[in-house]
């Protein structure tokens, strides 16, 4: 009887796979999306800063701390002068950072 059983499941699963794979791609394809927008760095809030990859509440806060210190950002690259802003936290957000 197990064996039917086993037999049974096993068969299904492929049935089962293309419906599996489809909402799984438009789960990846929707969060991509909203991952993706550009954040402008002069006006974004804490909360919208944090949607950059790597980028926690406390970066967050300490770029508008020196937004507020040292005025708007002039190009995405100024950044970097961020304490807590490294390289890699900027270059694997660089195509997501805007200045406007």
């Amino acid at each position: 009887m197990r064996a039917l059983v086993l037999v049974a499941l096993v068969s299904l699963v492929p049935l089962a796979w293309p419906a599996v794979a489809a909402t799984a791609a438009q789960t990846l394809s929707a969060s991509a999306t909203v991952g993706g927008e550009r954040v402008n760095i002069n006006t974004a809030s804490v909360k919208e800063l944090m949607t950059l990859a790597g980028v926690g509440r406390r970066v967050a806060e300490k770029i508008v701390e020196y937004r507020d210190a040292h005025g708007p950002f002039k190009k995405p690259e100024d950044l970097r002068k961020v304490q807590g802003v490294g390289a890699g936290l900027f270059e694997k957000n660089r195509e997501r950072i805007a200045v406007k």
